[in-house]
């Protein structure tokens, strides 16, 4: 399948209420999922993530068979989520994916389970899904160490389910912390649901306790927000509120805001959540930053450096080849298209040079399973008519993402 995208003009103006974050979603449904007593979760996200995720536990919930078979999809977060809370359920459950998520690693968080009692085997290939995950025979021990360059979703698992473990977690990150705002983002859910924990240096301790049921709010997306801040960059006239997102959010993300005034665009926030203007600073020629603490981000702003011929260099994306796909040699491989070079630099690095140029024949920019190719590269339909492959893939976190697009104008087919 394939969708071709354009836009008649450069003008962006309307009014768009985001998706809610699937990553705050899938939290609050866990810690949901860990709480003696229910409650109401509102406007969760109909990501596909979320649905696959709920579904899940509903299924755990209900079902009573002697295994059940869990099949995550191509849900990362899912996967890793699903994987710390079988570890304490009665019963046996094979929890599987998809081909893709068969290739992706889960051997650090299975390894840390298993050292604090849990009983996990690999079905297939050593380190990597899917898993069988049974009744523990003993879960006593309270203090494991995990490498802090880790994905921040086997830390979040681990810290989710701290509280419900016999003698709690001490749990301590060696090395350098990849992708802190995931961890405190965690934290402070669990925080607002009542649990209490301590976090000194690289040491993060949480006592046996309960979660405490109240009413929750999911915020919208602001790594959704940046498809539309690309949008923005690209405009000639510039008239949008994207509804749904907080000023105190704690959502890493969120930096967003700040780093879009380098390249004109002005926030302004407002009860029902952002309105973007132009600021009329000058484009930088150089753009470089560090997405350590945003990695999320790293696709739109490669898009809107190339879009806008601004020469950038972006560290910290340590865990980007490690995503729905290598980001970075998709990145290299799709922007070669529009004659933007790209050069990677290890594994964290990558420089970017050169402006976007269309030729005549509609350049096909290939998805990679992954739901973030297909928004970043969206916003280019207003430099040229623009062809994504497999665009669907966008149901994973923003099923409503096409629907949102005409909304302001563009012109799919």
């Amino acid at each position: 399948m394939r969708y071709q995208l354009s836009k008649p003009n450069r003008h962006i103006k309307g009014r768009i209420r985001l998706n809610g974050s699937k990553s705050i979603a899938n939290r609050a449904l866990m810690i949901r999922a860990l709480c003696k007593d229910d409650f109401e979760i509102g406007l969760l996200s109909n990501s596909k993530d979320t649905v696959t995720l709920h579904q899940l536990l509903q299924q755990v919930k209900k079902e009573n068979a002697a295994e059940i078979v869990l099949d995550a999809g191509a849900a990362g977060t899912t996967y890793r989520f699903m994987t710390a809370y079988l570890a304490l359920q009665l019963g046996t459950q094979i929890l599987t994916g998809t081909a893709r998520m068969k290739e992706r690693p889960i051997g650090v968080l299975v390894e840390a389970l298993k050292q604090l009692g849990a009983n996990i085997e690999y079905l297939e290939q050593e380190g990597y899904p899917p898993l069988r995950i049974a009744s523990p025979s003993t879960i006593k021990d309270n203090e494991i160490s995990i490498a802090a360059s880790t994905s921040s979703q086997y830390i979040s698992a681990l810290l989710m389910i701290a509280p419900k473990l016999p003698n709690g977690l001490k749990l301590t990150l060696e090395g350098k912390i990849v992708s802190r705002p995931y961890i405190e983002m965690t934290l402070s859910l669990m925080s607002y649901f009542g649990v209490r924990y301590t976090w000194k240096e690289h040491t993060i301790q949480i006592a046996p306790q309960q979660y405490q049921a109240k009413p929750f709010k999911v915020e919208a997306d602001w790594s959704a927000a940046s498809y539309y801040y690309a949008m923005a960059a690209f405009s000639d006239e510039l008239d949008l509120h994207l509804d749904g997102l907080f000023e105190q959010s704690v959502q890493g993300d969120a930096v967003l805001a700040e780093m879009m005034t380098a390249f004109g665009i002005q926030t302004t926030f407002t009860a029902e959540g952002i309105y973007l203007s132009k600021n009329k600073i000058p484009l930088p020629i150089t753009f470089e930053y560090d997405f350590l603490r945003c990695p999320d981000l790293a696709q739109s702003i490669a898009v809107v450096c190339s879009g806008l011929g601004v020469t950038a260099h972006f560290r910290g994306l340590e865990t980007l080849r490690i995503k729905e796909t290598d980001r970075i040699a998709a990145l290299k491989a799709e922007l070669s298209k529009i004659k933007v070079l790209v050069h990677p630099k290890g594994d964290d690095e990558m420089k970017i040079k050169g402006k976007a140029t269309i030729d005549a024949d509609l350049p096909v920019f290939e998805t990679y399973e992954d739901h973030r190719m297909a928004m970043a590269f969206a916003p280019l339909a207003m430099i040229q008519p623009i062809s994504i492959q497999e665009p669907m893939v966008v149901v994973k976190s923003y099923p409503d993402f096409y629907e949102d697009l005409k909304v302001l104008g563009f012109l799919i087919k």
